[in-house]
């Protein structure tokens, strides 16, 4: 009886300030003239605070026609931001910016749908040793990372110089499918001087980057290397999570002025890589075994930087500093 009551109370509850919100909505329209969506745009600056604010509102509404405008396909963004004015009876021509900030977000927001599926395919996707596609791509990671030590098999234990757990890379891809490759031959191919000490520390943490001072003062006596590739595949399964649960929407709607793609993933997985590695270093674990309290602690402290809307993770890379600065 007392469960019950508790749950009549909340579903009470819930409608009487939805009411409240909509007659709240109502009032702030009649005393600013602006509609909801007018004032998120004028009174909130680009990125992740405003697309994410945007986003919210279109979902929230009442309206059939604004909850669907941010599922439609990207040709028919133009059409949808002509309906939604029309909608909310605001003239384009004396309203012409709110047009194209509404456009920029709706891109953002229908693009990191469109980047989900892209993702998803590619995580579904089995890695084929008969695929002469997936084949080379495996030997490319291979030549990117060791291009001064040929690759004397196809199978072979060399793999595990790279952090593969057997002589057949193909089986270490079963979690993550192609999305696991992918991200890995990116990392070595775009940012192959970092790559390639990663996985040299990895091997050898104690010869990495940090000084011999630095190593005393922090007093590392074990320093526990980790299978290169192994924690390559972890870490893209721990950014597609990020992704699918739409926590890297903060980081997208601040580096990606439209559309998030696929590359603005690969370059976050990046950066996932080589935070990872200098947390695992400051973490000092006792083994191994310790890498899923590590990667969860990891995991959890990413999560708290995308809470903050002005956060974007990897400013550094050229691409999105390109963008960033449009």
């Amino acid at each position: 009886a007392s469960s019950f009551a508790r749950m009549f109370v909340q579903v009470c509850l819930y409608f009487y300030c939805k009411c409240l919100w909509r007659c709240l909505k109502f009032v702030v329209r009649k005393l600013t003239g602006q509609c909801e969506l007018q004032r998120i745009c004028y009174n909130t600056k680009p990125g992740a605070a405003r697309t994410m604010k945007i986003e919210a509102s279109l979902k929230g509404s009442k309206s059939k026609r604004l909850q669907t405008s941010v599922n439609v396909h990207p040709d028919a963004i133009e059409k949808t931001i002509d309906d939604i004015m029309e909608l909310k009876r605001i003239n384009p021509d004396v309203n012409p910016q709110l047009g194209v900030s509404l456009q920029a977000c709706l891109l953002q927001i229908v693009g990191y749908r469109n980047l989900i599926a892209e993702v998803e395919k590619l995580r579904r996707e089995p890695y084929d040793s008969e695929n002469p596609q997936h084949e080379e791509m495996l030997l490319k990671l291979w030549k990117c990372l060791k291009p001064n030590s040929p690759l004397k098999a196809r199978i072979s234990k060399q793999w595990c110089e790279i952090g593969f757990q057997g002589d057949d890379p193909k089986t270490d891809f079963r979690g993550m499918g192609l999305l696991g490759l992918y991200n890995l031959v990116y990392f070595a191919e775009w940012d192959t001087e970092i790559a390639q000490q990663v996985l040299s520390d990895s091997l050898h943490p104690k010869y990495s980057q940090l000084s011999k001072a630095e190593w005393e003062k922090k007093k590392f006596d074990k320093a526990i290397g980790y299978s290169f590739a192994i924690v390559g595949i972890n870490i893209t399964d721990l950014a597609y999570n990020l992704l699918v649960s739409g926590a890297l929407k903060t980081h997208f709607y601040n580096v990606a002025p439209e559309a998030p793609t696929l590359t603005h993933f690969q370059q976050t997985f990046c950066y996932l890589m080589h935070e990872f590695h200098k947390f695992w270093i400051d973490e000092d674990p006792l083994d191994i075994m310790e890498f899923n309290r590590v990667r969860e602690k990891f995991y959890k402290r990413i999560l708290k930087q995308l809470q903050n809307p002005e956060m974007a993770l990897c400013p550094h890379f050229a691409a999105s500093e390109s963008l960033i600065n449009m």
